[in-house]
């Protein structure tokens, strides 16, 4: 009998089973059971002689001994032991811009020193009307003051202007609007854009704007190189006109980019003329981040059914400047008040950074976070919803983590420099 099938024909033609390798197939545990069933992946042959496919050999078997469909139908790269499955990565191919013949300059917001989603879709928007210029082009993104992004290249930047020094920290308006000025005189862009946004990008562009003495388009989502479409009457009406050089944008005006790399090269920056400042930047006005509601906060730390020691957890958020939230279980339970419940039943929330503590993530509190930039979870679930949805996930005892982040977060403020009281933007950025 062939020692590789649990079906075999004798020589006089009689189909015969292989009892002892259908059980080895049954038996998951035995040495070579990846072996017997690899071999019938297709199909085998039954006792009658035709050929009879097993649902339950499709598959594969995954690092806890439980069988897995193979959704990527065998496009997997397959690891030594034969029981796990790596997706191979995906790289990028190059968006090379050698020489430019033109430029169209972006100013993101870059909060926390990040590119947003919403900068995101304006990068997207300026290589679409790059395309729709003649000749090679370059998008420029220029940023003032401390930057953090790491993935420019994956947001489709393909120049940098970057103006750090303590001039450009902070509100700086009256020197990053000389900057820019400086800017349009050495390279004069095609166009010049603008997030529609309450964090500097609207006041930065009019200065801009009031500069050049040009008339630019306010809360535009859907531009071309001939005509604009602009919001008006509190969104109530859309109002065309043709496209002007200075464009404020707003959220989902283009698609992000997302199929190329880009190579981020330096581009020389002008001799700036700094104006003597008239405005003077005394930092942010420190505020109760409860007083916040749950709808505007930007920072939320959020508890479920895994808190138990609720004194530690009020501390932890206050030592974070977060807004404090909380599952419905945790309200319901009388823990925390009504008007602090994240999820369907509660309040949607669209904050930066989303710590959810304890909470195992139920379909209605999912919903609730899902415009959540970065959600944060701590666990002792690896396997519960909240887990798989989050961006970082923390597997362990809550109070060891909140003790931790709270110990953390109170050797920062002590630091030399560090400003005293919290704010929820700042700390947001800390966590």
């Amino acid at each position: 009998m062939n020692d590789f099938s649990s079906v075999a024909v004798s020589p006089v033609g009689v189909v015969r089973r292989d009892p002892r390798k259908e059980w080895m197939a049954r038996n998951r545990l035995h040495p070579r059971h990846h072996e017997v069933i690899s071999e019938g992946v297709g199909g085998e042959m039954g006792a009658n002689g035709l050929m009879r496919r097993n649902p339950r050999q499709i598959g594969f078997i995954g690092p806890n001994g439980i069988k897995r469909i193979d959704r990527l139908k065998g496009n997997a790269v397959q690891t030594p032991n034969k029981r796990q499955s790596v997706v191979p990565e995906v790289v990028l191919p190059w968006h090379v811009v050698a020489t430019a013949d033109f430029y169209i300059f972006v100013v993101p917001d870059m909060v926390g020193g990040r590119l947003s989603g919403h900068d995101k879709d304006i990068l997207g928007l300026a290589h679409r009307l790059q395309k729709e210029i003649a000749g090679q082009g370059a998008v420029v993104a220029v940023c003032f003051g401390e930057v953090k992004e790491t993935q420019f290249e994956l947001a489709g930047v393909d120049r940098l202007v970057h103006f750090a020094g303590a001039e450009f920290e902070g509100f700086a308006a009256e020197a990053k609007a000389a900057a820019l000025a400086a800017m349009d005189e050495r390279w004069a862009p095609k166009h010049w854009l603008f997030p529609d946004s309450i964090h500097g990008g609207t006041d930065l562009g009019s200065r801009l704007a009031a500069e050049l003495g040009e008339r630019p388009a306010t809360q535009a989502w859907q531009v071309d190189l001939e005509k604009t479409v602009a919001r008006g009457a509190g969104g109530s009406l859309d109002i065309s006109r043709a496209t002007p050089r200075i464009l404020f944008l707003l959220e989902e005006c283009a698609y992000p980019i997302d199929e190329t790399r880009h190579q981020v090269l330096s581009l020389e920056m002008p001799e700036v003329q700094r104006p003597a400042p008239r405005l003077l930047d005394q930092g942010l006005v420190a505020v109760d981040p409860n007083e916040i509601p749950l709808a505007e906060a930007e920072f939320i730390l959020s508890a479920g059914n895994g808190i138990h020691n609720w004194a530690q957890f009020h501390q932890t958020a206050k030592a974070l400047g977060a807004t404090e939230g909380a599952s419905r279980v945790a309200v319901d339970d009388g823990f925390m008040p009504r008007s602090r419940q994240v999820g369907a039943s509660g309040t949607w929330v669209t904050a930066r950074v989303y710590i959810a503590v304890g909470i195992s993530g139920a379909i209605q509190h999912l919903q609730g976070i899902a415009q959540c930039d970065k959600i944060i979870a701590i666990n002792t679930d690896a396997g519960c919803d909240m887990v798989k949805r989050a961006n970082l996930a923390v597997i362990d005892d809550s109070d060891a983590i909140l003790s931790a982040l709270m110990m953390l977060a109170n050797e920062k403020l002590v630091e030399p420099g560090a400003v005293q009281g919290n704010t929820n933007k700042e700390d947001s950025d800390a966590a």
